[in-house]
């Protein structure tokens, strides 16, 4: 059955998908965020700021596997922040975690709207997959093992990513991306289009249509791993079930990782923690893909 992705009228719509309310302290779980992401970046070693375009914005933290005797595979973050804010350095709370276990994380900044369009920042991200595929044997990547997660607004740009309509022009292989690891996002974005999102979204909804993921499956496609925090509105939890069920329904591989304890800002932090259901289930993943 279909999971309403627009509500009775717009003032539900717009408390359903209003995700800083979702909480009851917003600024405590930023700097929780920002606290983990600075330990991380204390204890791993990072190249930081690699350009990947001419853009100020369009650059790439690599955290590499250090001593490893071969290349590693590579788990690859887009941070959220409804395309309009946050940073690469407040996101990288799961580094340590990955790099322990053998895996190469890399964090990717982009130009964040206004400033950009949606559609620029949609190409941006796919830009620096092409330029790790390129680039990222010289950091000890195994370009043949990339995988992509991302974050509410970063796990659309994610879905982005999952389509295979774009890789030719960007003249990387079909399967450039091995894995996709999709939390709390928005995968069917034309509902935003009637609240205050669109202030910064700008889109009209057939604009929406065609940089809505969930319009735009593949035919063939790497395995994805959903998640969405127990504790999340029920818009944001909606959009994750009914992106799993219009997945499952193409035959395509997809798992959707249960969580009863999390909420919107917190569920990424899971990566942080080893024994976690959604980091052994992105390590399995990623080990699918050797």
């Amino acid at each position: 059955m279909p999971f309403d992705l627009t509500f009775a009228d717009l003032a539900e719509r717009a408390v359903q998908y209003n995700a800083r309310a979702s909480v009851s302290d917003f600024d405590a779980e930023m700097r929780t965020y920002a606290s983990l992401a600075l330990a991380s970046r204390q204890r791993c070693t990072g190249i930081l700021d690699l350009r990947y375009g001419m853009g100020q914005a369009e650059r790439i933290d690599i955290f590499p596997v250090t001593a490893a005797a071969q290349r590693a595979p590579l788990f690859v973050f887009i941070h959220g922040g409804y395309w309009r804010s946050q940073r690469k350095e407040d996101a990288c709370s799961m580094v340590g975690a990955f790099t322990d276990a053998g895996v190469a994380v890399a964090m990717v900044e982009y130009t964040l709207l206004p400033e950009a369009t949606l559609g620029e920042v949609v190409r941006e991200v796919r830009s620096a997959f092409a330029w790790l595929y390129e680039h990222g044997g010289a950091y000890g990547i195994d370009t043949q093992r990339i995988h992509v997660c991302g974050s509410s607004a970063g796990a659309h740009l994610a879905g982005m990513l999952y389509a295979d309509d774009w890789q030719a022009r960007f003249d990387v292989p079909q399967d450039v991306i091995k894995g996709v690891v999709g939390l709390s996002g928005l995968y069917d974005i034309r509902p935003l289009c009637d609240i205050n999102v669109n202030e910064w979204l700008r889109l009209y909804p057939d604009q929406a249509a065609l940089l809505s993921p969930a319009l735009c499956l593949p035919k063939k496609a790497p395995p994805l791993v959903l998640s969405v925090g127990g504790l999340e509105t029920v818009g944001f939890r909606n959009q994750t079930l009914q992106f799993h069920e219009d997945v499952s329904a193409r035959g395509l591989p997809v798992t959707l990782v249960p969580n009863t304890h999390s909420n919107h800002f917190n569920l990424v932090n899971e990566f942080a923690q080893p024994e976690s259901a959604l980091f052994e289930a992105a390590m399995g993943l990623i080990g699918s893909a050797g």
